[in-house]
């Protein structure tokens, strides 16, 4: 009898036929991960899993599946996995840290040259029947340094992009060796000196106790005027400040954010604070000029 894989999230179908052409049993069910009891109670046939985002696999579903010998996630992280119960149950887990390199890399860089041009916000103008070309200034990147928190796969193609485009980069990641900083040709640098230093910052970084929150509003503070911000990692690696400390008479720097990991559910209500931010006009750095899928209609 072959091995038995269940799929349990949205990955193509060709995934599964990859599967069968090497002699494995698969079956298909997409939508089963986002229903943990249903997972737990069909888990126990399977020898392995193949997940994307919407699968948890808690220290639950490792205890109902006596078969399973892998996990395997289409993606970078396994922050949906519990590693540590896998590795008490003999599971491998597996990830895939190269497979979404490049577009996330080239994401960022499209996402950095929208806040840079301000070009949601002047689609929106447009689309609204105006013609606010002076309005819409932007600012060129040629020059601009470039603070990049995270310099593993996907921060050294973002890296490698930016040097391109004639940016200066200087990069934070504990792991960086300043052998491999040289080779890419970027400068190695702690937080607090990026934060200070960095036109624009791109986070690139799993998520992991020392990096949740790691723009926290303390860290925030301590960002040059006018930064913009690139978050094309998680969204708990952001921490923006409660709207109950905006201020009119606030001097202190205006940021700009963008990002992608969200759902449907959390772009309505961004549009919704936006919306309301618009309204009240704060001159606050928690006044942020949103522009990408969570929020599309930015404040001013």
């Amino acid at each position: 009898m072959p091995p038995r894989v269940l799929i349990s999230d949205s990955l193509s179908p060709a995934a599964a036929q990859i599967f069968r052409l090497r002699g494995l049993d698969v079956d298909f069910e997409p939508t089963l991960g986002k229903d943990k009891d249903k997972l737990a109670a069909a888990i126990a046939d399977y020898d392995g899993l193949a997940i994307r985002s919407a699968t948890k696999v808690t220290a639950d579903i490792f205890a109902r599946a006596p078969r399973l010998k892998v996990v395997g996630r289409a993606g970078i992280g396994v922050d949906n996995v519990d590693v540590a119960a896998a590795t008490a149950r003999g599971v491998i887990v597996m990830n895939t840290p190269f497979g979404n390199s490049i577009t996330t890399a080239e994401h960022a860089i499209a996402l950095m040259f929208a806040l840079a041009r301000e070009i949601p916000a002047a689609d929106a103008s447009t689309q609204a029947g105006k013609w606010e070309k002076n309005r819409f200034m932007g600012v060129e990147i040629t020059g601009k340094t470039l603070g990049v928190v995270g310099c593993g796969n996907v921060g050294a193609n973002v890296a490698e992009r930016a040097l391109g485009l004639k940016m200066r980069v200087i990069a934070f990641d504990p792991y960086l060796t300043q052998e491999r900083a040289s080779e890419l040709g970027v400068e190695k640098v702690d937080l607090d000196e990026l934060l200070a230093r960095a036109d624009f910052i791109t986070l690139h970084t799993p998520l992991t106790p020392q990096t949740k929150n790691i723009l926290s509003a303390e860290n925030l503070a301590k960002t040059c005027k006018g930064v913009r911000i690139i978050n094309c990692a998680s969204t708990t690696a952001m921490s923006p400040a409660p709207p109950s400390t905006c201020s009119r008479r606030s001097r202190r720097p205006k940021t700009h954010c963008s990002g992608i990991r969200t759902s449907s559910a959390r772009r309505t209500s961004a549009l919704r604070r936006a919306r309301r931010r618009r309204r009240s006009r704060c001159r606050s750095p928690s006044r942020w000029r949103i522009i990408s899928p969570e929020a599309r209609s930015p404040t001013r």
